[in-house]
């Protein structure tokens, strides 16, 4: 069974997208590139987007897709509390019909708040949580929470995101030796260093250390675009990404 393509909108960057009208636009784009899903950004959505979600999960149906919904927020707070504004991003996510809602992970001080399990007990969608590029996405953190969650058997998976390693300067493939068996969703990312950081490159420009990282991670789960996608024609980009990752 070959994974799910899902294409991040926020890989067309945040000038071509408001150029182009916001990321409805995109919906044509991603289904004629042959990708299952798309990933809404609320980063990218103005007030009146956010304000009838509905209607973006009207037109991503009518695209044939499936979405799911990336908060820029953390799930623990600084004090280690569950983020309060969870329960609103997770209507967000439901008016959207999005499968599952993507938050960073923040504070976590190693004790599972006991609030959490009842929060996430009668969600529709599911729970999944990125490593960023911050001191909280670093490894010993993510092993931490996700060692506690398997334990208390909460429904939290893990998204994988190939490139943020490099922004924690941590190695890519010890990370995935250690969480593959956490993780429901991929972020395929390449990165090289530019100035003091790093920054995002296609895959064509990349060397293959993808390749070999995507392999230590499981085959089925959804693999996200989350790269630059630039060109003339979008479609033919996107559609050249979705069935390289289909079929690598």
């Amino acid at each position: 069974m070959k994974p799910d393509i899902i294409v991040v909108t926020a890989a067309y960057g945040h000038s071509q997208i408001a150029a182009l009208g916001g990321q409805t636009a995109l919906l044509p784009i991603i289904q004629q590139a042959g990708a299952d899903g798309v990933e809404i950004r609320r980063e990218l959505c103005d007030q009146a987007t956010l304000a009838d979600l509905p209607a973006l999960a009207a037109a991503v149906a009518q695209h044939q897709l499936h979405a799911s919904y990336s908060v820029p927020d953390t799930l623990f707070c600084d004090d280690g509390d569950v983020n309060p504004r969870i329960t609103h991003y997770f209507e967000e996510a439901r008016q959207l019909n999005a499968q599952r809602l993507k938050l960073a992970l923040g504070h976590f001080t190693g004790t599972l708040p006991a609030s959490l399990s009842s929060l996430l007990a009668d969600q529709p969608l599911s729970l999944t949580v990125e490593n960023d590029q911050t001191e909280h996405g670093k490894l010993a953190a993510s092993v931490q929470f996700f060692a506690a969650v398997r334990t208390a058997g909460l429904p939290i998976s893990m998204t994988f995101d190939m490139g943020n390693w490099c922004w924690t300067g941590e190695n890519a493939a010890q990370a995935a030796q250690q969480l593959a068996a956490q993780v429901g969703y991929i972020h395929v990312k390449a990165a090289i260093p530019h100035h003091d950081s790093y920054r995002a490159i296609a895959l064509d420009e990349a060397d293959d250390g993808w390749r070999a990282l995507l392999q230590q991670l499981p085959a089925t789960a959804p693999r996200g675009i989350e790269f630059p996608l630039e060109g003339e024609d979008l479609t033919a980009v996107t559609r050249h990404y979705v069935s390289l990752l289909r079929n690598v």
